[in-house]
């Protein structure tokens, strides 16, 4: 799962860029592994700048004011299949026909049938591993079956007909058109999140922006804001001062089934998705994960509640409440340490797990703690917490899940692990606290987290993470796929460009 943005200004005057590099900060949760900027200016001209790291360190004041143009998109990488590499850092560019950028959140299930498909029927060459370069070429393809000197509306739409009937997957996309226009649409199941929104000026044109959250939105003063509808697409102008932007469904709705993983753990707590606040979806998980260790345990057994800092911080305060106990801070986390999950080794997970949380020794010692978090993944990070805890003298451990056990691959943005590493994975929750060497572990029913976030507009999600059943289904031989991209990755066998064939990047120099 990735951040995605884009802007385009009224006024063709203004740069873009600084708004876009704000706009980045409220969405850094998103992806903290890449980061990259695109712009349009005179005469159709791109500029870009990308590569590896955060987005303070990717955009420099001097890059910035590089970017030219008052349209333009970007987007915050977080690792997902094939895609590691500073070459692979987005938006992807291709010059034929019109010059496209893209910004690509989701994973497409069908990869191994697109690429013969590329490489036989288009001859269009893909150049890393990257299923977003592949979406970006598959739109490419399509606009150019129009074969017109200069595109319109109709021809965009048409193309996108043609996408959507070719890939399979979870994907939220920003475009851009080279002094034409910009571009989002969303997957027919809406896994994916993409919002539009319009900020009124004084002098009464309007600015519009696309986002993956609410939450950026809001701090810029688009104050009138939508979700994307599943199988529906955008198209704002460049000369949106004049013209007005153009919706359409363009594939119909197969379903309504927002990633559950979004409300768990992805989205940020002041963001508002498809309707839900997540900031509420997280209260009604402690209250519902209270109500099921009341009937598991004697809660009386119970001395403090404590969260995993800072996702878990609302289930485990409402939870806290619920089973009418103390709640603590008893982890002080290291802002300046990375996710977890997402490193590459065991080694170098455990020890990172030691340098981002510690324990405060007074709040554990001759306690019986119940520790929340918000998910269980391979079990690395919760496993050196039950020791912590145990190091700083608690009496018993007991641990809660926010998230039923995650027993299948993510496959629509998130690269876990595959399934064999997955702690839950051919587990029963006694063999998960055993694994973890806690007293008991607690998680989250489905059920429950199904009732904690559906609303009246959207009564299903997309929860194959924990069902193994996926609402796109998988093509066959996709999750092998998956394992040997992963498999390459870590064996660097394969080395990959440091910069890609592409534009000048002002993230080079």
């Amino acid at each position: 799962m990735c951040g995605i943005l884009g802007i385009a200004l009224a006024d063709e005057s203004l740069p873009v860029a600084p708004e876009l590099c704000e706009g980045c900060f409220y969405l850094q949760h998103r992806g903290q592994d890449a980061a990259g900027i695109a712009t349009s200016g005179p005469r159709g001209r791109i500029y870009q700048c990308k590569g590896n790291g955060m987005v303070r360190d990717v955009f420099t004041e001097r890059r910035i004011y590089g970017l030219q143009g008052s349209m333009g998109i970007t987007h915050l990488r977080y690792p997902t299949a094939g895609s590691s590499a500073n070459s692979e850092a987005q938006p992807f560019y291709v010059n034929s026909p019109y010059g496209v950028m893209m910004a690509h959140n989701g994973n497409l299930v069908n990869t191994v049938s697109l690429k013969r498909y590329m490489d036989e029927d288009v001859h269009r060459h893909i150049n890393t591993d990257s299923d977003s370069e592949l979406l970006l070429n598959i739109f490419a393809a399509e606009l150019e079956k129009r074969n017109k000197y200069r595109v319109n509306n109709e021809d965009v739409f048409h193309a996108l007909e043609g996408l959507f009937r070719l890939c399979r997957g979870g994907y939220a996309c920003v475009g851009m058109l080279a002094g034409f226009a910009l571009l989002g649409f969303r997957d027919p199941n809406g896994i994916r999140p993409l919002l539009f929104g319009e900020r009124l000026n004084a002098n009464g044109q309007k600015d519009y922006m696309l986002a993956s959250e609410s939450v950026v939105l809001k701090a810029h003063n688009f104050t009138t804001y939508r979700d994307l509808k599943p199988g529906e697409a955008v198209i704002i102008p460049k000369n949106c001062a004049t013209e007005k932007p153009e919706f359409r469904q363009v594939a119909p709705m197969n379903s309504y089934r927002p990633d559950l993983f979004e409300y768990v753990y992805f989205a940020r707590p002041d963001s508002v998705l498809d309707g839900i606040s997540v900031y509420h979806t997280r209260l009604q998980m402690g209250t519902k994960l209270a109500e099921k260790i009341k009937k598991q345990i004697d809660t009386s057994d119970i001395d403090v509640v404590m969260p995993v800092p800072d996702t878990a911080r609302t289930c485990a305060l409402q939870l806290a409440s619920s089973l009418d106990k103390p709640y603590r801070e008893g982890f002080v986390k290291n802002r300046y340490v990375g996710r977890t999950f997402i490193m590459p080794n065991q080694k170098e997970r455990v020890s990172s797990v030691r340098r981002k949380l510690n324990p405060m020794t007074s709040e554990f010692e001759g306690k019986s703690v119940l520790i929340v978090d918000d998910s269980i993944v391979r079990g690395t990070t919760s496993f050196e917490i039950v020791n912590m805890a145990k190091e700083s003298g608690a009496t018993k451990v007991y641990f809660a899940s926010a998230a039923p056990a995650i027993r299948y691959n993510h496959i629509y943005g998130i690269d876990l692990t595959d399934s064999k590493n997955l702690i839950a994975y051919n587990r029963t929750d006694d063999q998960v606290a055993e694994a973890l060497g806690c007293d008991k572990v607690f998680y989250q029913s489905l059920e429950d987290l199904i009732d904690c976030c559906k609303t009246e507009n959207v009564q299903k999600f997309e929860m194959g993470v924990f069902t193994g059943n996926y609402v796109t289904g998988v093509e066959d031989g996709y999750l092998q796929e998956l394992e040997r991209v992963r498999a390459l990755n870590k064996s660097k066998s394969e080395t990959k460009a440091d910069v890609d064939i592409n534009l000048y990047n002002e993230g080079d120099y």
